[in-house]
């Protein structure tokens, strides 16, 4: 059974993996602050425009992973240390889901950047398709949805939002048709309302140029000068 000092322990160990900085990193790799250009965001987007596609998907990927690995090592351990316990299943998943947001917090406000960082897109992405299966196939039809919506836009805000938003919608539909308890799972279903929230709120500097029309378009150029 897990104490209360692992479950911290652990949170704070996903929260310094959700942390690194992969596209600081590879930015200052290819000898680019991306902070310090283009939308100044740290996450894979931003990294696309002034790296190039081939190294802007890299940072998405290990983006995405940094949500993924610690949610999906938490699941193992929690269902190891479920044996033979009598907490509610709910608490189960309530860890489980806190372990996600920490990776999401950590990409959100990171400490190797004075507490700065990216929208979580890509992390919670990651987050979420490791809480198998109850938001692993909503997460999956999402990605689907983003990349339908990034190539008939070319703005990557608009798919993120689209997405993000009908995460909790998809959730929603998946437990209904599995037949799934929603009374025990109410953790999954708050985390999939929050996600889209923080999207959504994150997101608010691209609305306004979405409004105004000055949103700019992402190109699939590579960078080969850089």
């Amino acid at each position: 059974m897990m104490t209360v000092l692992t479950i911290i322990l652990g949170l704070f160990l996903a929260y310094l993996l959700g942390a690194i900085p992969f596209g600081v990193l590879i930015g200052r790799w290819r000898g680019v602050d991306i902070r310090q250009a283009g939308s100044g965001n740290t996450g894979a987007t931003n990294a696309a425009r002034l790296l190039g596609w081939r190294l802007g998907l890299l940072v998405f990927v290990l983006d995405v992973s940094k949500g993924f690995g610690p949610t999906l090592v938490a699941g193992q351990l929690l269902r190891v240390s479920q044996g033979g316990s009598y907490l509610p299943q709910w608490s189960v998943y309530l860890v489980w889901v806190l372990v996600s947001l920490s990776c999401v917090v950590g990409h959100m406000s990171s400490p190797f950047l004075r507490f700065r960082g990216g929208k979580g897109v890509a992390t919670s992405l990651g987050a979420t398709m490791a809480i198998f299966p109850d938001l692993t196939y909503p997460s999956l039809a999402c990605l689907g949805i983003w990349i339908m919506c990034l190539l008939a836009t070319r703005i990557v805000s608009v798919a993120s939002i689209i997405a993000a938003l009908a995460l909790p919608v998809l959730f929603a539909v998946f437990s209904w048709w599995s037949g799934r308890d929603l009374a025990s799972r109410w953790p999954l279903a708050a985390f999939a309302l929050l996600i889209a929230f923080v999207v959504v709120w994150r997101h608010r500097p691209n609305i306004s140029r979405l409004l105004s029309g000055s949103e700019p378009r992402i190109t699939f150029a590579s960078k080969k000068s850089l």
